[in-house]
């Protein structure tokens, strides 16, 4: 299977642990253009961060991996690489999207798996409209195969991008 180049979008504080442990474990099976805390100045514009976020970190990937934590679903930046991640621009071909339930979520592994209220609500959503998959984080998934189908299945439905970004976290 090909290697894809992969955006990571997550919540820095609560759920870094499980963006390295990604990484570390899963590290060979693709690249990886997460944005780690540091790496944007805070000093920036909402405008800057999202122009930065688009041109420099989710333009190299093809498919970006949301990891669902318990407070995801509220953050600001999450969305706006989901967003990102959908919308086919100048610099920016559409990735395929998938996302994965973390631990820490109350949903992991339950039956209200796919409950609205713990994941953002436009991964939210393209799961509904069968664009995005969404998984539960395990110690043998086969994330190879997971970004994989992302990628070649990234045309075959039109995303939903149509919410207005979200303007300040939830949580």
């Amino acid at each position: 299977m090909p290697k894809h180049k992969v955006f990571i979008s997550y919540h820095h504080k609560n759920d870094f642990s499980y963006k390295d442990s990604l990484t570390n474990y899963f590290g060979n099976n693709f690249v990886n253009y997460s944005v780690d805390t540091g790496d944007i100045h805070d000093n920036k514009t909402d405008e800057q961060i999202r122009q930065i976020i688009r041109d420099e970190y989710i333009r190299n990937a093809s498919v970006t991996i949301v990891l669902i934590g318990r407070d995801t679903w509220g953050r600001k930046h999450v969305d706006w690489e989901i967003s990102s991640s959908l919308r086919e621009t100048q610099y920016n071909k559409r990735n395929g999207v998938l996302g994965i339930i973390l631990p820490s979520n109350n949903n992991h592994g339950g039956e209200k798996l796919r409950d609205a209220s713990s994941i953002p609500t436009r991964l939210y959503k393209n799961f509904k409209n069968g664009f995005v998959k969404i998984y539960d984080w395990s110690n043998n998934m086969n994330l190879e195969a997971m970004i994989h189908d992302a990628f070649e299945s990234r045309y075959d439905l039109n995303p939903d991008n149509s919410d207005p970004l979200r303007r300040r976290n939830s949580n």
